[in-house]
């Protein structure tokens, strides 16, 4: 499994480190296909399990993808389970939702005065922003809570980090929704345009933001509601995190299913506690068990509604489940 790389840890970190859940989503997908391995007469179809390496660095699903895996298995849908920021014991699903894609420019700047005209070409780009990286536990709490307000803040959002360099402007950015790529490509365009002499460079075409199918997602969390409670499902109105993406969006662009965040934050502990990337990130581990149940549940009902899927006989993945395939609930990725 893949950890987070030193600058992938909010602040920086002096090594890598498991502050993404990767261990506790294997475990769960171990977990789950334990109990399923029990329940194997009472299920209608085939459940495969990815365990899927490099999602931090955005390369994994795509090399499971090529390697033809959701051909081979047969997947017809795709579940997964990912550590967040929630009170142990509920899950946050995201029909509708799930987590922006990223895109990438560099612009280069010509002569003597480059240096500075960067940094003031830096600035500019930066100002594109509509959300700032949050800076203490407080503004996490608001981003949560933009993000689980219909219509609210998040519903559409530029998240920009835009570098000065010796002669000429490093940007990334993420938006929501995805179809804000050309937009925001054009202001980027716009603003260096107005600096003679600038050259701008899209590298290559923007990652796909995950979009987790409204109807699915809905379906899952009636069935969370129905074995966990209904105080242990609630649902985000916005893409969560506005500064994270996931590989996971190649496989949803294939296949329907979903895509939950797992409540690992402990009682009465920070947020950043509960909150990935973060150097104290501690999950609560009885999350284990919790996902657990929910995901074994969720599969075993999916094999038997699959049945009913056109085509007969197809598969779902993920972690995942099937019968139709289906691969399931939790990733090494995280």
């Amino acid at each position: 499994m893949d950890a987070v790389p030193p600058k992938g840890i909010v602040g920086g970190g002096p090594a890598a480190a498991h502050v993404c859940g990767h261990d506790i989503h294997t475990t769960v997908a171990l977990g789950v296909a334990r109990v399923l391995a029990r329940l194997r007469r009472q299920l209608s179809g085939t459940v495969v399990f990815l365990f899927q390496p490099a999602e931090e660095t955005l390369s994994g699903a795509r090399a499971l993808i090529d390697a033809g895996v959701l051909e081979r298995t047969g997947v017809a849908e795709i579940h997964a389970l990912h550590c967040g920021p929630f009170p142990v014991g509920t899950f946050a699903a995201t029909p509708g939702y799930g987590l922006p894609g990223q895109d990438k420019a560099e612009v280069t700047l010509p002569g003597p005065g480059a240096p500075d005209a960067a940094r003031r070409l830096a600035a500019e780009i930066g100002a594109l922003a509509t959300v700032a990286p949050p800076q203490t536990p407080a503004d996490i709490e608001r981003l949560l809570a933009d993000a689980l307000t219909p219509d609210g803040p998040l519903a559409r959002f530029v998240a920009v980090r835009a570098r000065a360099q010796e002669a000429g402007v490093s940007v990334a950015y993420r938006c929501w929704p995805q179809e804000r790529y050309g937009e925001v490509r054009a202001d980027i365009r716009r603003l260096a345009m107005s600096w003679a002499g600038a050259a701008v460079r899209f590298p290559s075409e923007p990652f796909p933001a995950m979009v987790c199918p409204e109807r699915d997602a809905r379906m899952l969390a009636h069935h969370l509601r129905r074995a966990m409670g209904r105080e242990a499902v609630t649902e985000l109105h916005a893409a969560f995190p506005p500064f994270s993406g996931e590989d996971f969006a190649l496989y949803l662009d294939r296949v329907p299913g979903t895509f939950t965040f797992l409540g690992v934050r402990a009682p009465h502990a920070p947020i950043t506690a509960g909150y990935p990337h973060y150097p104290d990130f501690a999950p609560d581990e009885r999350a284990v068990g919790i996902g657990v149940r929910a995901m074994a549940g969720w599969i075993a009902e999916r094999t038997h509604r699959a049945r009913g899927l056109p085509g007969g006989s197809g598969g779902s993945g993920g972690s995942g489940q099937g019968g139709p395939t289906t691969p399931t609930g939790s990733r090494t990725s995280g």
